[in-house]
């Protein structure tokens, strides 16, 4: 007998979604992960079909002392080109129109929104993650901070961005603050593309039976949601790197790492910080220690306070959001 197609929406879970009165009940989304940095990128046209490239300087002229009747040589800047590629996250929701219909015909879209809503979050979660994560060695997604950042070497171009909390072993986690703003750091989308997430609707269609009836297929509703994206790093000076924060260490608060004093030699590490949109990101094991550290230390604790940002009550450390990212994990290697 065909087994049920694991990816396919039942009609019993549509059911659990539907309240006696048959309205959409309220979905708790327990497993919807807080990735606050969604709410934060710049969103820009690249200049490339495939993403973005960036001149950056790389050398500033010599300058010469002079004195009179000595002439001096001519100098000049030298300039590098970097290219950011974009990627295409994609999903796509297949309902079968008994399970759509459930409820009756007036309950179509409600169900429906409901489905969106999942493979909306999803595509939130696969973005935030790729933004710290991505890895060159994926070539259909994006290069993520942590993969631009990821080096302590005195001979690295990035060492003065990366501050290491002297954790060990692999229970760590990174802090950033990332400095956002055009000609710093913003997200990209493929010249001549639309920005931000796309929605098309095909309505109700044929679908091909996926268990294993051959040639079978059905009446039900398809959409696909795609969001064209990646990260430009116009100058790798805004953005700072917190490596190494030990997870035991931190929650046992034994040899912890001071996360104030960290933070604050972030903030100074960047240059002309106030030209920009700074916001600190961490997740949230590393957030809740913060605010312990700020109760056990009075003194410090006095700079943790809130702002507000769009309506919303946001956690700020001088002046700067200090944003919740689930995607960031407790389990990076140590960074060498």
């Amino acid at each position: 007998m065909a087994t049920l197609a694991a990816n396919a929406l039942t009609i019993a879970d549509v059911l659990k979604t539907i309240d006696p009165k048959g309205d959409a009940a309220m979905i708790a989304e327990v497993l919807n992960q807080t990735n606050a940095i969604l709410d934060d990128i710049p969103w820009v046209e690249g200049n490339l079909i495939g993403g973005n490239r960036t001149s950056v300087r790389t050398s500033l002229p010599g300058v010469t002392a002079r004195i009179a009747n000595q002439g001096n040589a001519a100098t000049k800047s030298t300039s590098a080109q970097i290219d950011d590629a974009a990627a295409c996250f994609e999903t796509k929701s297949e309902m079968d129109s008994l399970v759509a219909e459930t409820g009756g015909m007036g309950m179509v879209a409600k169900n429906r929104a409901n489905e969106a809503m999942a493979h909306i979050e999803a595509l939130g979660e696969k973005l935030s993650e790729t933004l710290f994560y991505g890895s060159a060695s994926v070539p259909e997604e994006f290069v993520g901070f942590a993969n631009r950042y990821n080096t302590l070497s005195l001979t690295s171009t990035i060492i003065n961005n990366m501050i290491d909390a002297g954790g060990t072993g692999t229970d760590n986690s990174s802090i950033w603050l990332v400095n956002w703003g055009e000609g710093k750091v913003k997200g990209i989308y493929p010249r001549g593309t639309m920005g931000g997430l796309q929605r098309y609707d095909e309505g109700k269609v044929s679908i091909v039976d996926a268990t294993g009836i051959a040639g079978a297929t059905f009446l039900g509703y398809r959409e696909y949601f795609t969001w064209r994206c990646g990260l430009a790093v116009e100058d790798w000076r805004n953005v700072v790197r917190i490596a190494n924060v030990d997870i035991s260490n931190l929650v046992a608060k034994t040899s912890a790492a001071d996360l104030f004093d960290l933070m604050i030699s972030a903030i100074e590490t960047i240059p002309n910080i106030e030209s920009g949109r700074p916001v600190f990101y961490m997740n949230r094991t590393v957030r809740k220690m913060l605010a312990i550290q700020a109760r056990d230390d009075v003194q410090t604790g006095g700079q943790l306070t809130y702002m507000d940002v769009a309506g919303r009550r946001v956690l700020e450390f001088q002046g700067i959001p200090v944003r919740l990212v689930d995607k960031l994990t407790v389990t990076e290697a140590t960074v060498v």
